[in-house]
């Protein structure tokens, strides 16, 4: 096996891979390249958004394009997502609609979507803390003896933080159904991956019991085959599987980031000709599955999601200040009670 999987080549050329066979009509394959698609627009406009002040903050997904569409696509429906906070892509895949998932980057809601609906929790800001909710979640599901499994996503970054090691460490302690998805976009912020570990990251996972897989991150064919098989480990009751997507952040880490300050733009350039869009486009071009009506259909639906995506946001009631009191803690709690009456008291005092 060797270190890197990859099912499909910059230049769009078709690979075979002896662990991971995977078979995908022409219409997958379309659908694929659209997930993509639309994911990169929503992703665009709401980057713009937030320029324009329409938008407290926002974490663009630019270039992960293929570690998330292939991970989301080999879920099946009853399986559990518990994100970081870069995840659109996915968020887009489980049902999240657009103005669900704004609504915590605009500031209205704590969340912003029906976890349970969705099957995917929402998004969580404090590095690392998901993965230990998702290795809760899948001991609870082994126990209850049901049939699915759980996806923990986080970055290179998170992977340095404690909470992230000890999810590890009870994951593979009580063999729990649960796939981490590490998305290497090569930086945490500013601070280089050669800063946080000598060893490629997979290889973490074997000091804790169960196996770590390298995949081409920007390969959604390899991304989708590789989650496939962890996921169907997962449920066969064979364990936690940790997979490294090695991908890279084409965009800031947020909105308050410049990558320039510490980015070679010659590495940028670089992995632009790795872009996870582009190779699919090109695999479909060339194997003539795909013709200018087809990419057509799918440009003319981003731009009526870039048109959604701008009317949702502006469209987003602004919330009663009291409002940040409302699911804190599950019942009546004296402290926020009193919290609550003295600003109730504070905003009375500025009605006639």
């Amino acid at each position: 096996m060797t270190e890197l999987v990859q099912l499909l080549s910059p230049e769009g050329e078709r690979l075979d891979h002896p662990d991971y066979p995977l078979e995908l009509t022409a219409g997958e394959v379309q659908g694929l390249f659209r997930d993509m698609t639309l994911a990169r627009r929503l992703d665009t406009e709401a980057m713009a958004l937030q320029r324009q002040g329409e938008l407290g903050l926002w974490a663009p997904l630019l270039g992960q394009e293929a570690a998330q569409i292939g991970a989301v696509r080999a879920l099946e429906t009853e399986d559990y997502v518990f994100p970081s906070y870069r995840e659109h892509a996915i968020a887009l895949c489980r049902g999240v609609t657009v103005s669900e998932l704004l609504k915590l980057w605009r500031g209205t809601e704590h969340g912003g979507w029906n976890a349970e609906k969705v099957r995917m929790a929402c998004y969580a800001l404090v590095l690392g803390t998901q993965t230990l909710h998702a290795v809760g979640y899948a001991m609870g599901v082994q126990r209850d003896g049901a049939a699915e499994a759980v996806l923990a996503c986080f970055g290179d970054g998170a992977s340095s933080q404690g909470d992230v090691n000890e999810a590890f460490v009870w994951a593979g302690a009580q063999n729990a159904p649960v796939v981490f998805l590490c998305q290497n976009n090569q930086w945490a912020i500013s601070a280089p991956l050669e800063t946080q570990t000598r060893v490629p990251l997979y290889r973490r996972a074997h000091g804790f019991g169960f196996p770590g897989v390298r995949v081409d991150g920007n390969d959604v064919f390899a991304c989708l085959a590789v989650t496939r098989a962890a996921l169907d480990r997962a449920r066969g009751g064979e364990g936690p599987t940790m997979i490294e997507a090695h991908t890279y952040r084409m965009g800031a880490h947020t909105s308050s980031d410049d990558p320039t300050r510490y980015r070679p733009s010659a590495e940028l350039e670089a992995w632009r000709m790795k872009d996870p869009i582009e190779r699919v486009h090109a695999y479909l071009t060339k194997n003539e599955l795909a013709g200018d009506d087809f990419f057509e259909a799918v440009d003319a639906e981003a731009d009526d999601l870039g048109r959604q995506v701008r009317a949702d946001c502006r469209a987003l009631p602004e919330p009663e200040p009291q409002a940040m009191f409302e699911h804190v803690y599950a019942g009546p709690h004296h402290q926020l009670a009193e919290e609550y009456a003295a600003l109730g008291s504070y905003l009375d005092a500025f009605t006639d």
